[in-house]
């Protein structure tokens, strides 16, 4: 095992705590506006690529799901690699799959570049964003105010991916939002040049090969499966079938590994604490609303009401602004509630925001009649993003924090892998049925959100223990307050 770094490692670095942040939370802001960009530039990408709606839900489905299905194994790698290194090393396969898909001259070269490399180095860069936060900010209330900042800035570019796609699209090109993805990228890699590691790689740190391909198989044949159910009912189970054959391979391999003190991919211990297992659920149901809305939204708004890139980018603002608001109020917010109070809040404004986009649908073809649940739905996740995240990492001491870390965003990524597969596949299944398909889509994330809601209810109302790291006060989480 490598021995830390004294504490003049991590002072060496001369980096306040905004100066350490900026290109953490500039990261997943990039990865989670990859997320959603694309959903304003179908009709342009389509028409460009002679491709369908199809094959770019596509692109962008398995775009989040190489995230999902890596994030588990390259966590661990960040142990033997060190996760400054992992950082690096994603964000420039990133750049690469980003200037390769603004090259592309069709289909499968977008796919290479947006959702093979780009997949790959986001999967390799957002566990060190997560655990150098943890390792950089020990006390608890500075570590729920970094927490607040990276998450704050994943939600909005989640939120405004669709608003500044559809301004590049319609301004320059489809092609020039992924220029932009690129030099933003080029960005963090200058503001991270002076970052420190505090911790050393260990590169005799054992990997476990076969435990990373049974999740990795187990979990990219669910989601595919998913995708199948309007082409071929058949093929859909099959895929569902061997995902979960791959799944309970891979706990059964785990559970093997453990018995026999060798270590596994993953720690069967983190599925042991009810209160992480809870926040997991919420964080994975609120980007499949995220994510799952903002392409059933986006998909309605241009192949059914004919809106362009722009027009369709700037409806979304509406979600935009609901998270700042959100991070704005957070800090207040969190003083005087609790975690699971902000979790809750935020699946029953989330849950009103759906109900409004469903209300106004057959009553108005206006533009406007998207605003009220947008906004509703961005005050909403804004609200439990961070308060989820730190339910969850909190949950852990420090020595297991790379497996968590890896665990927490693998399952969020999963959940906008969700987002777009369901209620994407419902959605375009039946297009020429006008608002038909958009209702059915809309009810199906209506009802994800119960769920998040009843786990949000079941979470301790108290003290959330972290092993041996001691307990995080309930109330002491400033969702996205400024550091």
């Amino acid at each position: 095992m490598s021995t830390p770094e004294p504490p003049a490692a991590k002072a060496a670095s001369a980096l306040s705590p905004r100066q350490f942040l900026a290109p953490l939370a500039l990261a997943q802001f990039i990865c989670s506006f990859a997320g959603s960009n694309m959903n304003v530039m179908i009709n342009d990408i389509t028409e460009d690529l002679d491709t369908t709606v199809n094959g770019v839900q596509a692109a962008i489905t398995l775009f989040l799901l190489i995230m999902a299905v890596l994030m588990i194994p390259c966590s661990k790698l960040t142990d033997r690699w060190g996760r400054k290194r992992c950082l690096t090393v994603g964000l420039i396969l990133y750049g690469i799959g980003a200037l390769l898909s603004a090259a592309a001259p069709g289909l499968g070269v977008l796919i290479v570049g947006n959702s093979v490399l780009e997949g790959i180095g986001t999967a390799l860069l957002i566990p060190p964003v997560y655990i150098l936060t943890t390792l950089r900010f020990e006390d608890l209330p500075s570590r729920a105010k970094a927490f607040g900042m990276i998450s704050g800035f994943g939600g909005i570019g989640a939120a405004a991916g669709p608003l500044i796609g559809g301004v590049i699209t319609s301004a320059i090109s489809w092609r020039a939002a992924f220029v932009f993805q690129a030099l933003i990228v080029a960005l963090i890699v200058v503001l991270a040049r002076r970052m420190v590691d505090p911790i050393g790689p260990d590169p005799k740190r054992p990997f476990d090969t076969v435990g990373a391909v049974l999740s990795a198989v187990g979990m990219f044949c669910v989601v595919f499966g998913i995708l199948q159910a309007d082409d071929d009912l058949g093929l859909m189970a099959a895929f569902l079938a061997i995902g979960a054959a791959f799944l309970a391979g891979f706990f059964a391999w785990i559970r093997t590994r453990e018995r026999s003190h060798h270590e596994p991919i993953l720690s069967t211990a983190v599925f042991r604490n009810r209160t992480s297992n809870l926040g997991l659920v919420t964080q994975n149901v609120q980007w499949l609303l995220l994510m799952g809305t903002s392409f059933t939204v986006a998909v309605f708004l241009q192949t059914v009401r004919g809106y362009g890139a722009i027009e369709t980018g700037v409806i979304f603002t509406a979600a935009t602004v609901g998270v700042l608001i959100s991070s704005l109020a957070a800090g207040r917010l969190a003083r005087r509630h609790s975690q699971r109070t902000l979790i809750i809040a935020g699946f029953v404004l989330t849950l009103a925001g759906i109900g409004i986009l469903l209300g106004l649908v057959d009553l108005s073809s206006r533009v406007a009649a998207f605003v009220p649940g947008l906004l509703l739905i961005g005050l909403g996740v804004g609200v439990m993003l961070t308060s989820s995240v730190n339910v969850v990492q909190s949950s852990f001491p420090e020595r297991q924090q790379g497996e968590i870390s890896g665990l927490s965003r693998s399952i969020s990524n999963l959940g906008s892998s969700f987002g777009t597969a369901i209620a994407g596949t419902i959605l375009v299944s039946d297009l020429a049925s006008g608002n038909g398909s958009y209702v059915l889509a809309m009810i199906a994330l209506a009802v994800f959100a119960l769920v998040g809601l009843a786990a949000a209810y079941l979470l301790p109302a108290g003290p959330a223990t972290a092993g041996t790291a001691g307990t995080v006060d309930a109330r002491a989480v400033p969702l996205g307050s400024r550091t």
